[in-house]
Parts: structure tokens; sequence; C-alpha cells
């Protein structure tokens, strides 16, 4: 039984690795998830028959498996009927909640296997301490970002000295952990408590000053701690499963935020430490020109007649839910014998991948769409730049203003286009609140109005033509 449970283990991780290595390409991420899904209901039903209920007395098997049962059937209902009826707009902050839920997790086993105040290695008291803390930053901060995305929470909290006040926490914290993890089993239950409180107020704390324009870092960083949680757990438990997928989530989700910071050209830290993305961020800048309307029988006659023209995605998008209707407009565009590509950056939306998500569920071939460095040298030789519910990743003063926030940040080359269209519902700035200088360039006009009414409109006129 016992090689049973363990080659059942191996058998999980395997998978776990081969689905992560398929859901690097997009053509082969569905199955990718399949497989890592069916390791999951692998690693599950060892449960059943793992050591530590087999060798308990009777009574506690029987309460285990009720609860196990009882569990899978709650969460698995929930999860089943949210997945079902969730809308791709709101997509971000289901996986900031599922992914906090991983991390409370986490934390919930280390809570109960210090709460037995029985005796372990110090190696593995550590252990449990650092998942406990990790998971449950992981758990209170993700649950902010969470009403961030759903608009619950639609002010960035900020007061002065809010760091000092973090940094007291995070040390009060570390150190209610190490008298935990140092003093064998002579800890109270009160200092116990006392250590996860901190810990969930610290999650709290460390994610309300941060602005939406970077909630898709902070998604991808509580990613990456859940994981490790998870990893630290699984030490503590002895099983191999938790730990291996726990190290594969950690640093895939390491790497995921070093990818995104990179693709903002802002070290983590100044993610969570700076003020960028607070309202008005873009007060004081002066901006040239004035924005000047097309109609979208123009804005249609311009794409229709060209030779290349470039999409660029937004969560304005997303919003609208306008992503079928783009994908009619490229077809109707195509048909004319236009080359339409779509550029996608890596930040764009409320997650990584938010953009690539939608265009994949609208049926958009994976072979038109391009990432930022793929597509930036091809628009000074496109005819058009058609721009729906972007706004920061395609704001020039990255270039050009080192007094701007996002100055350096990459971003898409839209202006660079012969032409560039713009559509938008109103005149406002961009998430982070930074006026966006391209909407006052000499080569741009705005297409106001809902962003699917809009597609829909233009895919009526290039029709017609």
């Amino acid at each position: 039984m016992d090689f049973i449970i363990k080659a059942s283990y191996f058998a999980a991780a395997v998978l776990f690795i081969l689905g992560l290595k398929k859901m690097s390409s997009p053509k082969t991420a569905r199955g990718g998830i399949i497989w890592a899904g069916v390791g999951m209901v692998l690693a599950t039903l060892v449960t059943f028959v793992h050591p530590t209920l087999l060798h308990a007395p009777e009574d506690v098997i029987f309460t285990n498996y009720a609860l196990i049962i009882i569990a899978i059937g709650v969460a698995g209902g929930l999860a089943w009927y949210t997945g079902k009826k969730v809308a791709m707009t709101d997509m971000p902050q289901m996986i900031a909640l599922y992914n906090g839920m991983g991390g409370g997790a986490a934390a919930a086993i280390a809570a109960v296997e210090l709460v037995k105040f029985t005796e372990m290695t110090q190696t593995v008291q550590i252990l449990a301490v650092l998942g406990a803390l990790i998971g449950t930053v992981a758990f209170s901060g993700s649950l902010i970002a969470y009403a961030k995305l759903q608009g619950i929470l639609r002010k960035t909290v900020r007061f002065g000295g809010i760091q000092l006040v973090n940094g007291i926490l995070f040390a009060a914290t570390v150190i209610t952990g190490a008298i935990i993890a140092f003093s064998g089993v002579e800890y109270s239950p009160v200092v116990l408590a006392a250590f996860f409180v901190l810990a969930l107020v610290f999650g709290v704390m460390m994610t309300l000053p941060i602005g939406g324009a970077d909630m898709p870092v902070v998604i991808s960083l509580y990613n990456a701690l859940t994981g490790l949680a998870v990893g630290f757990e699984g030490f503590v438990l002895g099983n191999p499963a938790m730990m291996i997928a726990g190290i594969v989530v950690g640093s895939a989700g390491t790497l995921l935020t070093q990818l995104m910071a990179r693709a903002m050209n802002r070290p983590i830290t100044n993610v969570l430490f700076t003020q960028f993305g607070a309202s008005g961020g873009g007060e004081g800048e002066e901006v040239s020109g004035s924005m000047k309307e097309i109609e979208a029988s123009d804005a249609a006659v311009m794409m229709a007649y060209a030779e290349k023209v470039i999409i660029i995605p937004g969560y304005g998008m997303a919003v609208a839910q306008a992503q079928h209707k783009i994908w009619e407009l490229t077809q109707a565009l195509r048909n004319k014998g236009v080359d339409v590509k779509f550029a996608i950056h890596p930040v764009a939306g409320r997650m990584p991948g938010h953009m690539n998500v939608l265009l994949a569920e609208a049926g958009v071939p994976y072979d038109i769409i391009y990432d930022l460095d793929e597509i930036n040298s091809e628009f000074p030789t496109a005819d058009v730049a058609l721009v729906i519910g972007a706004n920061d990743v395609v704001n020039p003063v990255a270039r050009t203003n080192p007094d701007s926030p996002i100055y350096g940040m990459p971003i898409l080359n839209a202006d660079q286009a012969k032409n560039c269209i713009v559509i938008k519902r109103g005149k406002g700035a961009g998430f982070s609140g930074i006026e966006n200088h391209l909407f006052f360039a000499d080569n741009t006009r705005m297409l106001y109005g809902d962003g699917q009414k809009v597609a829909a409109d233009l895919v009526a006129q290039v029709k017609e033509l």
C-alpha cells in the first residue's frame, strides 16, 4: 500500500509538471489544464488511503473521511458553479480569489499542525511557521486585490507613514513567528493567535496602497507566494505531491512576476512600496494638441482600404465584451485582403495573459497574435493601428517624459503607425490616472462609444464597402 501511495504521488507530480509545460503554448494549454487536473484528482484520491488515515482509530477515520467528502462536495460544487457563471471580465478577480483560497488553505494546515503542540524537528517547525506567514499574507492580500478588481474597494488607501506602519507590522509578525518557530512546544496559544492576526493585517496593509494599474503584477506575486506556502506545508506533512506542486507553482509564479515587472520596467519593490497608480497620477502634465473625433464610416473606409492593420486590445474591450465583434471585424477586413495582426502587451488587462484569454475565447487564431517584442517593429509599416480599450500600454510619454510615472516602461508603438484609431467610451485617463498623449497626436482619431457597439458598426460599414 505504501508503494502505491508513493507511486501515485509521483505520477501526480509528473502530471503537474507536464501540464504546466503544455500551458506554455496557447495551442496545447487546454490539454495542459486537463493533465494537471487529472494529477490533482489522483493526488486527492490518494488522500483516502493515506497512512495517517489508515492507522488512526476507527471513529477518527470515519470522521476524517466524512469531512473530506463534505469539503470536496461543497468546494467542488461552488467551483463548478462559479466557473460556469463567471464573465470573462470578472476572470481576474476570480483568479485573485481562488489564489487567496490556496494561500489560506496552506495557512490553515500550518495552524492545525501548530495548534497540536506536538514535537516537531526544528526544521519542520520553522517551515510550518514560514508557510503560515506566507500563506496568510497571500490570503488576506489576495482578498484585497479581489475587492479592488471587483469594485468593492474603489479607493487606493494611503496615508503618511504607511510604509513605517507596515514595517512595524512585519517586524512584529516575524518576531512572533520566531518565538513559535524556535520555542519547541512551549509557546502560548495567545502568541499563535497573535501571529496569525498580525500576518492577516500585514497582508491587508501591504496591498491597500497598491494602485489598480499594478494588479497584474500583484496577482502574479501572490500566486508565487501561495505556491511557496503550499510547498512548505507539504514538507511539514511529508506529502510529496504538495511539495512538488507548491514548488512548481511558486517557481512559475516567481518567473511570471519577474516578467511582468520587466514589462513595466519596474522592480518588484517599486510595485509594492511606491504610489504609482494613484488617481490623478497624470496631473500637471502638459498636453499639446486636441482630441480629434472620427465617425465609424470613415474609420471603416480607412481600414478596409489599408494593407496592414494592427489591433491593440485592452481592458476596455473586456468590459465591453467586444472580443467577438472585433474578431468579426478582423474576418471582414481579411476578406478584403487586409493583413490584420493583434498586438498584446504583457500587462494589458487585469491579470497575466488576460487579453490572450479573451481573444482565444472569441476564436482568434494564435498565429496572428503577437507580443510586444514581436510586433513593435511593424508599426511604422502599418496603415492603421486600432486601439480598443488599451490606454497606459500605448502611452508615448513612457518614451518621452522622464517625469512620468510610466517613463521607461516598454509600450506598443501605436503612435508610429501611419494612422491610429482609438475606440474609447469617454475622455477619461487610464486605470493609472495618467493622461495619454497618444489621444492628442496628429495621426490619432478618437472613435467614441461602447466598444461592442462601435465594433458592430465597423463590421457593418466594412461589409458594405
